[in-house]
């Protein structure tokens, strides 16, 4: 009972742990629950890159989401990081999967391999690492 009056001043709040805890209440058991895959893809462009090539390049990134199952969020920005360890990478693309097959789904998708031909003319340099998050 406690922790159904917990969840619930927590989801009225807002916060962000009222759904963990109902995922506890769902999976009561010592059980963890398979933890999503973080695909992480830093760009850097050919300097004869226009800026409308590299804009072209953002849209149709941003655009994976809407065309391959399995991708449950897409972010990305440019760097802004006054550290100046950017290693000539001014793009950063972070996308999460629920599980290795759908970050494999993707890695075939043909619509990941046609931007991949887009993207390959002005590509400089590009870093890719997927990770499980430990928390």
């Amino acid at each position: 009972m406690k922790c159904i009056l917990l969840m619930a001043v927590l989801a009225f709040l807002g916060l962000p742990a009222a759904g963990a805890l109902a995922a506890q209440a769902e999976n009561p058991s010592d059980t963890p629950t398979k933890k999503q895959i973080y695909h992480v893809v830093s760009l850097s462009f050919k300097p004869a890159a226009t800026p409308e090539q590299i804009k072209q390049v953002e849209e149709a990134f941003a655009a994976l989401k809407t065309k391959i199952p399995g991708i449950t969020s897409l972010h990305w920005g440019t760097n802004v990081s006054p550290e100046k360890h950017d290693h000539g990478f001014t793009h950063c693309f972070v996308l999460t999967f629920a599980n290795e097959k759908d970050r494999d789904g993707y890695l075939v998708h043909p619509a990941h391999k046609a931007f991949g031909a887009l993207l390959g003319p002005i590509l400089g340099d590009v870093m890719v690492i997927d990770f499980v998050d430990k928390e």
